[in-house]
């Protein structure tokens, strides 16, 4: 069964990004100030809307697959390359931190007319072709520390999927709440570094 618009092609595509460049937007992305507080532990939108996001995604398509909507093979699945996954996810988190914005986030940044969002793609586009220009020789790690292809997390642990869902929906709750109180305490200690005076400076002897 097609959904509609799934055509694998530009239209489909094109409609992904404006509904998720949309989302982005209303959710403040757009700024790199926003992002960073994530980091900083003083704001976790970032991992509210995009753990909801997660949750929401994985329960649909399970619902989906169960009514017979959609089949488990139409799901991509991609095979997991361990060391690539490693030093990616420290790369691209570095990335981040310091530039505050991710892909997806800096062109939403650069349509709302942000300037660094722009400075964030060009070092995007040349450290992808960097990449280009070194992968013959980064090959071995790249492709080392294979996974095992299209298995899921209810595979690996051999356990029912609404378990795996279930753990997820913990995992989310239990961060809301951390992240909740973190942003109440943070904000608290500013508040109160604000509202102390300033000491005087001490009187010169005579």
């Amino acid at each position: 069964m097609n959904l509609p618009l799934y055509d694998n092609g530009v239209a489909a595509g094109l409609l992904a990004g404006i509904l998720f460049g949309f989302v982005l937007e209303n959710a403040g992305f757009g700024s790199a100030r926003k992002l960073t507080g994530q980091f900083r532990l003083s704001d976790w939108s970032v991992f509210k809307v995009m753990f909801t996001a997660v949750i929401v995604s994985a329960v649909g398509l399970w619902l989906l697959q169960l009514v017979g909507v959609t089949a488990f093979s139409d799901v991509y699945i991609p095979t997991p390359f361990y060391w690539a996954m490693a030093v990616g996810g420290i790369l691209i988190g570095a990335g981040f931190a310091i530039g505050g914005y991710c892909p997806g986030t800096s062109a939403v940044g650069l349509a709302g007319g942000r300037g660094d969002a722009l400075l964030f793609i060009l070092g995007m586009v040349v450290g992808t072709a960097v990449f280009a220009a070194v992968f013959p020789v980064i090959e071995p790690l790249y492709t080392a520390a294979q996974g095992a292809e299209r298995q899921t997390l209810d595979q690996l642990f051999g356990v029912p999927t609404w378990v795996i869902l279930v753990a997820l929906v913990a995992v989310m709750a239990a961060g809301f709440l951390l992240g909740s109180n973190l942003e109440r305490r943070i904000a608290a200690a500013r508040r109160n570094t604000d509202a102390t005076p300033a000491q005087a400076p001490a009187a010169s002897l005579s």
